[in-house]
């Protein structure tokens, strides 16, 4: 007679817990989230985590519940940590400190095992941070799937396969989808599903970046409104980067920032909750002045804080630069000038201090190289990056080059001089490889080590094995150093390697180059010479590789470790799977089958070649992709975003602020001369090679381009591609057409570059070269826009922003020779030779068809609809034999460029 239990309704708003719940409602109002238990966001608990001092570290967790925060963020992802250890030993420590454990726990990984792991150790309810659509709806679904069985909540980030969402249509679209996705398709409650569309840094000084925070309040509300119970989320602390290192700025701008966000509906932030301004009482002028920033009311809101912003940290400069270094001693000054790189007053402190020194090299060898050793030590240690160590080196030739009269002139008056390198660390001897001219690398690992006391000897780019010999055995290089950007120079690093096998060098060798990697020279290199050869994969690491290599205690275990790995990765290079590929006959069988019935191929505008002299620069460096310019100095972030890092941010800004400006030289005063070409051909596809013509006759062949196709063994229904796919067969008798373009603004970096080394300025020669190869990028870029629209004309209606644009978000691609859908870069001799580049574009080849100037790009274009792009992979000997057929060369040179995508062993 006792009815049963009345179910209650489910709540409609999240509810987590820790040993005490947390519901996320009208009443609880915005929810604090814990930051400072994040490895990436505290230097202080990273260390602790890495020296395994779990109850200091328990304090940082303890101090963020006591000042307010209601949710702790737990990250331990490191490079030289166990992920999945830490957070279960971190976790289950903090599960036994209730006045911790008495919050929810959000669980921050990028790793899901790591993840699950810590799902599997807290009580209670907690929250996931993060996944996302970046990696396609199928990896997200599953991860979705495996929390949801957790019953945690989950922070939903705006990525998806095309990157970050930093504008507002882009965050609404892909929180929307994600929402559709989860409630739909994997049933995940609505309620437990937290959005971040991203909180951008602004008053960068950029104007693409004023609007972030209105476009973040913007989303917020849509996302309330529009997608039932899901809560917004967001990391605070990232709007004001720009103002890192002014705290009472920072916090007001947290403040202003929260409370536009709070309204416009965001329900948790990561906050530092001891730091956090009241909104009521930041003084009115500088709380207007950070309203005009956050909600960008007006074009001078950036200029307008920073007027008040020195204030308000209670360190006003005075009018004009600050100089009060100025008052410190001569070694004081030097070490400032060349830690800050400022070379105004270099000479006249160099000066002072050879005045006062017995002999002018004891200027070098004393301040200076303590001023050096400075710049050393905070680069090794990560507080200084590329761009200020280059801009330091600069500084440091200035010095130099002022004595070295004085230095010459005591020689010849037979005092003791000291011989060529005498004091430095060691010689190193450094080239970029015969048939390749890029050097932008090979010069920062230069700068990198003189500022680190070692004597470099630069033999060049293009060099030959005999030249590298030579002048290693006559400079007495203590180590020699090869680098390379393009994969034909991976051989020519092994022939280098085994000529200095044969004529007895046993000095240690260095590779180092884009192409290259710790495999490829343990199997491919390595094996060639009988002294230790290293890879080194970037700047930083160079130092402690040739410090080790030329210590005397250091050396004999630093050269046994790095044979026992390269014979760790040969054993693992031998034993490694091997995908399962389909003989040549079946790979084509298992072409793309495109329907050709009702496709009527775009005839372009003119057919032949059209030349461009004297491009608008202008023109071309609107369409700049940033990102791989920061990349080029070693820096890792993505722009605009890297602008605004906590660690990189203002080193990034500083190298941005100095690439607009000379940019703006560049283009106003004409350093460099941009010329170009692009051809339309009349084509057709049989089998894998495309046939041109030179008019309507099908019968009168203009030229023959042999394509690669895909041998690796796929599922059931996807194609093993070849770039001729995307021709129509000649059997479909359609009229359809390729395009190809060569294209360089390099015309004059060579010179220019030699001017800023001849005046000791590597930082401005690096940066030039830097930007050239940005701008020959956009050249492609902006060429393949206006063939799209205009030259071709398949795409006529076309309006894509420039970082659609960078996202290829169009129709038609652009493949060249070299890169992973036709990996021979030996088919850029046919390309040069059908748009007769060399007299159209002054653009050449070198023997290992590295193209000069070496900011160039070339390559074809296609047009159908279904073109993409598509990595070769590994094919087999049946593939070679018969490319190298068609393309009338022997099977050995055909193996010489297609090395990297060989299958099978060429020695068997």
């Amino acid at each position: 007679g006792v009815p049963p239990r009345q179910l209650p309704d489910p709540a409609d708003h999240c509810n987590l817990s820790g040993l005490e719940s947390l519901a996320i409602d009208d009443v609880t109002g915005f929810v604090n989230i814990g930051e400072r238990t994040n490895v990436a966001g505290s230097a202080k608990f990273a260390r602790l985590i890495r020296e395994k001092d779990y109850e200091t570290a328990l304090d940082i967790a303890r101090g963020q519940v006591e000042n307010g925060a209601q949710i702790i963020d737990i990250n331990v992802d490191d490079a030289m940590l166990d992920a999945e250890h830490e957070m279960v030993t971190f976790l289950n420590l903090v599960a036994s400190e209730p006045d911790i454990s008495r919050v929810p726990v959000m669980v921050d990984s990028s790793k899901l095992a790591v993840i699950i792991a810590g799902l599997k150790c807290i009580q209670g309810k907690g929250v996931v941070n993060s996944i996302s659509l970046k990696e396609g709806e199928e990896i997200f679904t599953a991860h979705a799937r495996q929390i949801m069985r957790f019953g945690a909540a989950v922070v939903v980030m705006a990525f998806d396969i095309d990157g970050q969402a930093d504008g507002y249509q882009r965050m609404i679209d892909i929180c929307t989808r994600s929402y559709k996705i989860l409630t739909e398709r994997v049933g995940f409650p609505a309620t437990d599903i937290i959005f971040d569309p991203n909180v951008f840094p602004i008053a960068t000084g950029i104007r693409e970046h004023d609007n972030f925070s209105v476009d973040f309040l913007e989303a917020a509300r849509l996302i309330k409104e529009t997608l039932p119970h899901a809560l917004v989320s967001g990391g605070v602390s990232n709007m004001s980067f720009s103002f890192r290192g002014n705290n009472p700025v920072r916090e007001a701008m947290h403040a202003v920032f929260l409370y536009h966000a709070v309204a416009a509906g965001m329900d948790l932030g990561i906050v530092n909750a001891g730091q956090l301004a009241v909104y009521a009482e930041i003084p009115e002028d500088l709380r207007e002045r950070v309203e005009d920033v956050v909600l960008n009311r007006r074009e001078d809101a950036t200029e307008r804080l920073l007027e008040v912003a020195g204030g308000v940290k209670g360190q006003a400069k005075a009018d004009g630069e600050d100089l009060s270094w100025r008052q410190g001693s001569v070694a004081e000054r030097l070490s400032h000038a060349l830690v800050k790189g400022v070379g105004e007053y270099i000479v006249e402190d160099v000066e002072e201090a050879r005045q006062a020194a017995s002999r002018p090299v004891e200027v070098i060898e004393g301040p200076l190289m303590d001023g050096m050793n400075v710049v050393g030590d905070l680069f090794g240690s990560g507080k200084m990056f590329l761009p200020q160590v280059v801009k330091s080196a600069r500084v440091m030739k200035q010095a130099v080059a002022h004595l070295q009269p004085f230095i010459e002139a005591e020689k010849e008056e037979g005092g003791p001089g000291g011989a060529k390198g005498g004091g430095a660390k060691g010689r190193i001897l450094m080239a970029t490889v015969k048939g390749d001219v890029h050097d932008i690398g090979k010069n920062i690992v230069t700068v990198v080590l003189q500022c680190n006391n070692f004597h470099v000897i630069d033999a060049g780019v293009m060099a030959p094995y005999a030249k590298i010999i030579a002048a290693a055995q006559e400079e007495k290089a203590d180590i020699v150093g090869l680098s390379g950007l393009i994969t034909p120079s991976l051989e020519e690093m092994a022939t280098v390697a085994s000529e200095m096998e044969r004529t007895g060098l046993s000095a240690p060798l260095l590779i180092g180059g884009a192409t290259t990697s710790k495999v490829h020279t343990a199997v491919k290199i390595a094996p060639n010479y009988s002294g230790t050869t290293v890879h080194v994969a970037d700047a930083s690491r160079a130092v402690g590789v040739v410090a080790s290599l030329l210590s005397a205690t250091q050396k004999a275990d630093f050269a046994a470790a790095v044979e026992a790995e390269q014979e760790t990765l040969r054993q693992s290079y031998a034993k490694r799977p091997q995908r399962k590929s389909r003989p040549l006959d079946a790979a084509r069988q298992a072409g793309d089958a495109i329907d050709w019935r009702d496709y009527v191929p775009p005839r372009p505008k003119f057919l032949g070649v059209e030349v461009f002299d004297n491009y608008d620069l202008e023109e071309l460096a609107a369409y700049i992709d940033w990102t791989p310019f920061f990349r080029a100095w070693e820096m890792k972030g993505a722009y605009p975003a890297i602008l605004g890092d906590g660690k990189e941010g203002e080193a990034a800004r500083a190298l941005f602020k100095d690439a607009e400006a000379m940019l703006a030289r560049m283009v106003s005063e004409n350093w460099l001369t941009a010329r170009g070409v692009i051809g339309f051909f009349r084509a057709n596809a049989i089998g894998d090679d495309v046939y041109l013509y030179a008019d309507g006759n099908r019968l009168q062949g203009l030229a023959v381009i042999p394509f690669l196709r895909q041998q690796m063994e796929k599922r059931e229904g996807r194609a093993n591609l070849c770039l001729a796919d995307f021709i129509a067969p000649r059997k479909t008798k359609l009229d359809d057409y390729i395009g190809a373009f060569a294209v360089t603004p390099g015309h004059g970096v060579k010179e220019r570059a030699a001017a800023f080394e001849k005046d000791n300025d590597d930082y401005n020669a690096i940066l030039l070269k830097a930007l050239a190869d940005r701008l020959a990028e956009a050249f492609a870029e902006r060429m393949h826009e206006r063939v799209r629209m205009e030259f071709w004309g398949y795409a006529r209606g076309e309006n894509l922003t420039n970082a659609e644009l960078i996202k290829e978000s169009y129709r038609g691609i652009r493949p060249a020779p070299g890169y992973p859908a036709c990996p021979d870069h030996s088919g850029k001799a046919d390309l040069f030779e059908l748009l007769e580049a060399q007299a159209n574009a002054a653009m050449v080849l070198t023997e290992n068809m590295a193209m000069e100037p070496a900011a160039s790009v070339s390559g074809y274009y296609f047009a159908h609809p279904e073109a993409r792009y598509f990595g070769l992979g590994k094919i087999g000997r049946d593939q070679v034999k018969d490319y190298a057929k068609r393309r009338g060369v022997s099977l050995k040179e055909a193996e010489k460029w297609l090395a990297p995508n060989l299958g099978y062993d060429v020695k068997n």
